[in-house]
């Protein structure tokens, strides 16, 4: 299962993480999202200990959705020592897609 992410434990789970993490920004109205959320949830189970998997919802953690310039969801960035080093806008991915990119910045 993905963490709950926002505003408290963002710095600590994301920007201070010794591994990659993916930080996925949804919304629970937005539909794309909610066809993501399983495969998000499935990664998250079988990376854990090498890599994070994160969920922010805009709605709640709306200074993180203006940090980080949310124009569109789902947006699934991707980092890794504090910075973001990827992006995917849409729903449009697979997990060993999502994987891939995780593996390529450990």
């Amino acid at each position: 299962m993905a963490l709950a992410l926002n505003d408290s434990n963002f710095q600590s789970e994301v920007i201070d993480s010794d591994v990659p993490v993916l930080v996925d920004f949804w919304a629970e109205w937005c539909g794309p999202c909610k066809m993501i959320g399983p495969v998000i949830d499935q990664l998250a189970g079988e990376i854990e200990g090498t890599a994070k998997v994160g969920k922010v919802n805009v709605d709640e953690a709306r200074e993180l959705a203006v940090k980080y310039g949310v124009k569109s969801i789902p947006l699934l960035l991707f980092f890794k020592g504090g910075e973001v080093k990827d992006q995917i806008v849409g729903a449009n991915v697979t997990k060993d897609m999502l994987k891939q990119k995780l593996e390529a910045l450990a």
